[in-house]
């Protein structure tokens, strides 16, 4: 694993110092690594949710009723596929 030196001002090494010693981490390389995970997801969902409002312009405009999008979608949910 490779090592990587960062800065941070006293406030901030304090919280983070202080989240490893909350006992949820074993220490603070676990804590950044968690922090970093999350940012990676929230990074993918929100490249999803891009690709998803993409496809939908690209869609064009739909002659289906708000009933039948909300039911389209209820049963795509249902089947796994959203």
């Amino acid at each position: 694993m490779a090592t990587m030196n960062i800065s941070l001002p006293d406030q901030m090494r304090e919280w983070v110092e202080a989240q490893a010693k909350s006992g949820k981490y074993g220490n603070v390389s676990d804590y950044m690594r968690d922090l970093i995970r999350h940012d990676q997801e929230r990074e993918m969902k929100i490249a999803h949710m891009q690709k998803l409002v993409d496809e939908a312009r690209a869609g064009g405009i739909s002659n289906k009723t708000a009933e039948e999008v909300i039911a389209t979608a209820r049963a795509k949910a249902r089947a796994g596929a959203v």
